[in-house]
């Protein structure tokens, strides 16, 4: 229940003063709605951060797979090599 009440004064110069006061008998329920956009902001951050450390996750596992990619180039050009100087002092001075 609301209830308005005003209250008039009036000082020793004649001059009249008005002061409305409003009483509830409990708290005003409300916010509702700012508290459901709260939540979906909430949400919608939530999403965005999990998105955002997926893809920095595999851009990381990426640049890992591309490191061992060209270590394995490294090592196979390494093993074509060593076949080519083998090849190679074969016909220099081959074997008996």
């Amino acid at each position: 229940m609301t209830e308005e009440r005003i209250t008039e004064h009036t000082d020793k110069a004649g001059n009249t003063h008005t002061t409305h006061t409003i009483v509830t008998d409990g708290e005003r329920s409300g916010g509702g709605g700012a508290k459901i956009m709260l939540v979906i902001v909430a949400i919608v951050a939530i999403v965005a951060a999990v998105l955002i450390f997926n893809t920095m996750s595999d851009a990381e596992v990426a640049k890992d797979n591309a490191i061992g990619e060209a270590a394995g180039e490294v090592g196979e050009a390494a093993n074509q090599a060593g076949d080519a100087i083998g090849d190679a002092a074969d016909r220099v001075a081959p074997a008996e």
